[in-house]
Formats: structure tokens, C-alpha cells, sequence
């Protein structure tokens, strides 16, 4: 609360006038000087916020995952409720409404106060000492006020992708659902820093002062270096647009690494000290992005691939057993010998408690990478080897849908893969345990009969001993461009050759690895401390005595930048080769126990020689009997989802934004009330 405060009051007088200075004397130091100041206001309190929720996460991590049903109070469901169902936003809560309200109403106040504050002080007098006309000296103003109020959408951009994010857990948000705040803060960002320069340029323009866009300032505001992060911003913002974005993919794929140059000349720009507001958002982004990087660089055991008649393929890794994930997890995959850059997001369709040494995932042939994986994967011979690296997996902290009483779960074509995991979960827990589970109604639609065969993935593997009929499941499936079922190919199963070097999936940082994240925070962070304040205190103080007037602004925030990056990388390398040791002696002592390995051929009864489900099998009966096929027709969602008598029902939907959109229209009405809305989607 004391960090909001101090977003709130920064516009103020009061805070520039009279907090900030009597600040700056109280924590004046020849070791860190005004920039220390800075670093214990912006960046230590969302850094102490992210570690105390590492340690909150690895505690609850050991309590009971499946214990769901005390958070099943209704006092706050109505504002996880569609307010609004189509717009440039897309799908917004209540919740999120209300949360943009009170941003939005930040900006408004900053802007106001801001430009208050500056407009005050210019009078015609000050207007001819500066030698510009009135308009211009505030011309002058609103540009700097823009670039201001910049900086705060700045500072909160890079909190949703943080993929393993223990602040987004504490909210009970995952990088997936928060990709689209992203989306709405960088539009407010590029908007702003635009008009920021514009306003500069015209007010140069017109005082004849041009020539400053070719400066580079060694004390003060570097404007070549604004100049430079504003072209690699407007790059990525005109190509991250949705029509761009989903015709052009690897172009805003590409594009978007960009992001190191805008926040590196973005530092220069400002210099290191007033960066330091943005920066807590960026640091934890690092750390995630340098994780992801060492576990992207082992590539994983890829032990067989199911070719499916719909042009889909299921990859099955083997997976260390102590790795736990919850449903509507993903992972990211990377198949160098189709594209070395490029990563795809994909749903787990696995239960880590069922299947503790498999992790599966299913790609449709949607798009030019999916469709030449699929060709590489139907051309390749049994035996052969495909190289891939996989960061991941990630998703929720906790099994939410548990506290409702009936689940309706609709998708659209492979939009089913979420879902396959909240089933075979479902299965876990039945058999497993005395909790309640709630009934089950899953609506799949498809374009063509061929697709039906991803119902075939729902069941577990015949050699599972877990009774599904304590499920109460009803699948109604629909197949919408087709009259009559036609005959399709069967499944295909390639077996793959592993090599040696290749390990099992694992978490980067083992199995407590939110302690570990939250001990990379901490010494990573006290090791950038240690590093700039002797930089200063033994180079940069004897040279200018903390006036900031002397030693070059560049200088300061290149080796502040290069510590920065150095304490994330040596802190975050040690944990991830201390855990990669213990990680290969569990793996030792595995292999000693007689359990299969990737590097081993299957043994009787394991799941690798049961990859296929048997027709036969009791599972498979289960769901048969509870499947109802419809042809030629489209599913009537609106009578689905009213004619759901139970008082909490959860409603989850998986498909194509008409979907999406229809299923939030019919949850967000009033005579509704027991329908629970939330989307699960990838596409952004």
C-alpha cells in the first residue's frame, strides 16, 4: 500500500517539493547517493513483495492441492462476471473493469496534476527569459508530461509476461490470462511516448532548436538515446496488432525482441536513477527470461509422437517424477531443425499424478510452423531422432474449478487439449481421495468427423488402475460441416531414439523451486547493491561528490546495467547448476530403483508400451457410453448452458473468439447468476 501511495503522490508538489528532498538528505551516502534513494522507493518493495511471495507459494505448494471447496463463497463471484463481451479489449470482468477504472483514473490524475504543477509556473515573464511565446513554453510542458505519465505504464508492462511470476500467483493470475494487460499497457506506452516526442519536435520546430535531436548530453537527458528506444518501440507496436500479428507471426515474433534496445536506450535516456521507477517490473523479467534460457539450452527426451488423422500430432516426453504441475498448464517447445528462434505455446494435456514420467502435449495443424512438424513427424521412420527444447511448464497455483458443483466445459476444435487435463484430473481425485468432485458436461465442437479422434485422448492409458466411473461425465460433441461419419485413417505411433545427452522434462529450478526463485531475487539484488555502491563510492564520488554534474549519465547507467545483468546471471546460474546435480542424482538413483528411463527400452505394463489406448479397455468403455455424437449441426450454447440447474456452475470455454464471445453474452446475464465465466485461450 505504501508503493501505491507513492505512485499516487508523485505528481504532487508535495512529494517533489518536500518528501523527495527531505529523502534524498536523510539517505545521502558516498556509497549509493541520490540513486540509492531511488532504489529503496521503486525497486526494493516490489522486489520484498515478489520474494515474501515465493515463500507464501512454496508453503501452500505442501498443503492440500485438492482442499478447493472452502473457496467456494459466491460474496465475490459476481465480479468475475463479463462486463464486456466485444470491444478492442476484448472479454473484461468487473474485476478488471474496476481495475482499469482506478489506472485509468491515475493517468487522469497525473496528467492533471502535472501539468497543474508546470503550467503554474509559466508566466509571460518566464516565457521571455526562456525566449519562447507563452504557447510554446507550455508546449514544452505537456511533453514533458507525457513522457512522465510514460513511465508508469512503463513500469507495470512487463509484470504479465513474467511467466514464472510468484506476484501473478498471488493474484491468481498466469502469464497466459495476463498476456492481454500486457497488450492494453503497451498501447498506452507507445501512445504516449509518440505524442512525447512529437510535442518536442514541434516545439524544436518552431524555436529553431533542431539541432537538439542529434544530441547526446554526457549530463542529462540523452535525446539520441530517446530517439533510439522510440523507433525500436514503434517497430514492435506496429507490428503487434492483431492483423499483423496472426498473418505475420515470425515478423512480430522477431520484431519484438526489440525490447532490449527500447529498455536499454530508455535507461540511457533518462539515465540509471530516475530509470529505476521502471525498473522492479523489468528485473524480475529478467530473472524469468535468464531461467527460461538455461532451461531451453537441455534439449528433452522426446520419446514418441502419436500422429492423429485430423493433421495433429500428441509428443510425448518423458518427464521426471517429481515434477507436478497442475491442469491447463502449458509449456513452450522449440524444434530447432524447423526454426532455432521461435517458440509456440502449447496446453499440457497430462496429469502429473497419473502419469508421473510422461508429459504430453497435442499440436493441430493450424499455422506454417505446426504444419511442417506435422510433415516432418509423418515422414519420419520409427527409430529416428527429433531434437526439442521446451521452458516451461507453467500455469495456475491451485485446482480453482474444484469449488464449483457442475463444470460445463465448451471448445472448439483443438481447444479441447485444456480440457483433457481437467478430466483425467477429475479421474485423479475420484479415485484417490474423498473429495467431492463436480459433474462434468464437456460441448466439443469440430469441423469434420476426423477430428472426433482428440475424444480419444481424453480417457487415461488402459494400464491405469483408476476407476473413471465414479465420473459424472457427459460429452456432447458436435460435428459441424459433415452429415454422416466418414471413415478416417487410424492413429499413428512413431517411436523415437533419444539421444544420451538428452534429459527428462524437469523444473529449472527442482522441486522447490519458488524458494529458489525467491533466493535469486534476494542475492541477486544484494549483489547489484554491493557492485554500484563500490562502483561509487571508490570511482564515481571522488569525481563529482554525489552533485550528479560531472560524471557522465551514459557511463554510469552502462556499468550500472552491465552489474545488474551480472548479479542475475551469476546468482541465477548457480541455482540452476546446483539443482541440475541434484537432479541427476535422483535421476542416478531412479535408474537404480529398476524405474524406466528415456534411455531404456519400455518394460511390460509402463506407459511407453501402452502408448495406445486398447479399445477395450475399461476406460475407453466409460467414455463411449457417455459420448453422444451430433452431425451436421451447431451446438445451441445458450439452452446448454440455462438449462444447468446446480447453483455454482463453472463455465469454461476453449475455442474461437465468436465462442468466447457467445459464452461470456449468455454468463454475464443477470438471470444467470449461477454461471461462472473463464476463458482458456492462447489466442491474444
Amino acid at each position: 500500500m505504501g508503493y501505491f501511495v507513492i505512485w499516487l503522490m508523485m505528481p504532487s508538489n508535495t512529494f517533489y517539493l518536500h518528501w523527495l528532498p527531505h529523502i534524498y538528505a536523510k539517505l545521502n551516502s558516498t556509497y549509493f547517493g541520490r540513486q540509492g534513494s531511488d532504489i529503496l522507493i521503486y525497486i526494493f518493495p516490489f522486489l520484498f513483495i515478489a520474494t515474501l511471495g515465493c515463500v507464501f507459494l512454496h508453503l501452500v505448494k505442501y498443503g492440500n492441492a485438492h482442499d478447493e471447496r472452502a473457496s467456494k463463497g459466491t460474496l465475490f463471484a459476481s465480479w468475475s462476471r463479463p462486463a464486456i463481451v466485444k470491444g478492442p479489449l476484448g472479454i473484461v470482468s468487473w474485476t478488471e473493469l474496476c481495475f482499469l477504472f482506478m489506472f485509468t483514473a491515475l493517468l487522469i490524475w497525473s496528467i492533471s496534476a502535472y501539468t497543474h504543477g508546470m503550467f503554474k509556473s509559466i508566466t509571460r515573464q518566464s516565457a521571455a527569459m526562456m525566449g519562447v511565446k507563452v504557447w510554446q513554453a507550455k508546449l514544452e510542458s505537456v511533453a514533458l508530461m507525457l513522457g512522465l505519465v510514460g513511465n508508469i505504464c512503463l513500469a507495470f508492462l512487463f509484470f504479465p509476461v513474467t511467466r514464472g511470476s510468484s506476484i501473478l500467483r498471488l493474484f491468481g493470475l498466469t502469464s497466459e490470462s495476463s498476456v492481454k494487460y500486457h497488450i492494453w499497457l503497451g498501447h498506452a506506452v507507445m501512445t504516449l511516448f509518440t505524442a512525447h516526442c512529437l510535442c518536442f519536435i514541434i516545439f524544436w520546430a518552431y524555436t529553431h532548436q533542431l539541432s537538439k535531436m542529434l544530441q547526446w548530453h554526457k549530463v542529462g537527458i540523452c535525446i539520441v538515446a530517446g530517439e533510439m528506444s522510440l523507433l525500436a518501440g514503434i517497430a514492435m507496436w506496429l507490428t503487434s496488432f492483431p492483423r499483423i500479428r496472426r498473418k505475420l507471426f515470425e515478423l512480430f515474433f522477431y520484431t519484438h525482441h526489440l525490447y532490449i534496445i527500447f529498455i536499454v536506450f530508455f535507461v540511457f535516456h533518462v539515465g540509471f536513477t530516475y530509470s529505476c521507477i521502471t525498473l522492479p517490473g523489468f528485473y524480475l523479467f529478467l530473472i524469468d527470461r535468464y531461467l527460461r534460457f538455461l532451461q531451453s539450452q537441455q534439449c528433452v527426451c522426446l520419446v514418441s509422437a502419436r500422429i492423429l488423422p485430423c493433421q495433429a500430432v500428441e509428443l510425448n516426453f518423458s518427464k521426471c517424477p517429481g515434477l507436478m504441475y497442475n491442469p491447463t498448464s502449458s509449456v513452450f517447445i522449440n524444434v530447432p531443425s524447423i526454426s532455432k528462434l521461435q517458440w509456440h505455446p502449447f496446453t499440457v494435456t497430462s496429469n502429473s499424478n497419473m502419469e508421473p514420467e510422461k508429459l504430453s502435449i497435442v499440436i493441430k495443424s493450424e499455422g506454417k510452423w505446426s504444419q511442417k512438424l506435422f510433415e516432418k513427424l509423418s515422414s519420419t521412420t520409427p527409430g529416428q531422432h527429433l531434437s526439442v527444447s521446451l521452458e516451461g511448464p507453467y500455469g495456475p497455483a491451485s485446482t480453482q474449478f474444484l469449488r464449483h458443483d457442475m463444470l460445463v466445459m465448451v471448445s472448439g476444435g483443438s481447444g479441447i487439449t485444456p480440457f483433457i487435463s481437467i478430466i483425467r484430473e477429475l479421474i485423479y481425485i475420484a479415485g484417490s481421495t474423498s473429495s467431492k468432485i463436480p459433474k462434468v458436461l464437456l460441448v466439443a465442437a469440430f469441423k469434420k468427423s476426423a477430428d472426433l479422434v482428440m475424444l480419444d485422448l481424453l480417457p487415461p492409458l488402459s494400464g491405469t488402475t483408476y476407476d473413471t466411473s465414479q465420473l459424472q461425465l457427459q460429452i456432447e460433441a458436435y460435428v459441424t460441416r459433415e452429415k454422416e461419419p466418414l471413415k478416417a485413417k487410424l492413429p499413428r505411433t512413431l517411436w523415437l531414439k533419444p539421444n544420451t545427452s538428452e534429459r527428462p522434462v524437469s523444473a529449472v529450478l527442482g522441486q522447490n523451486n519458488w524458494l529458489w526463485l525467491g533466493a535469486i531475487i534476494t542475492s541477486s539484488f544484494i549483489m547489484f547493491l554491493l557492485l554500484i555502491g563500490i562502483l561509487n563510492r571508490y570511482y564515481i564520488y571522488p569525481a563529482d561528490h554525489n552533485t550528479g554534474m560531472i560524471y557522465s549519465y551514459s557511463e554510469r547507467a552502462a556499468l550500472s546495467m552491465l552489474f545488474l545483468c551480472v548479479s542475475i546471471a551469476i546468482t541465477a546460474s548457480a541455482a540452476f547448476v546446483w539443482n541440475k546435480k541434484q537432479k541427476a542424482k535422483e535421476m542416478v538413483q531412479i535408474q537404480n530403483n529398476d524405474m524406466p528411463t528415456p534411455l531404456t527400452s519400455p518394460r511390460p505394463g509402463s506407459w511407453l508400451e501402452n502408448a495406445d489406448i486398447e479399445l477395450e479397455s475399461l476406460p475407453f468403455q466409460t467414455f463411449t457410453r457417455a459420448t453422444k455424437i451430433h452431425y451436421g449441426e451447431r451446438p445451441n450454447l445458450r439452452k446448454i448452458a440455462t438449462e444447468c440447474e446446480e447453483s455454482n456452475v463453472g463455465v469454461f470455454v476453449s475455442g474461437p473468439r465468436r465462442m468466447k464471445q457467445e459464452i461470456a453474452t449468455i454468463c454475464s446475464s443477470y438471470v444467470a447468476t449461477n454461471l461462472h465465466f473463464e476463458s482458456i485461450s492462447f489466442s491474444w
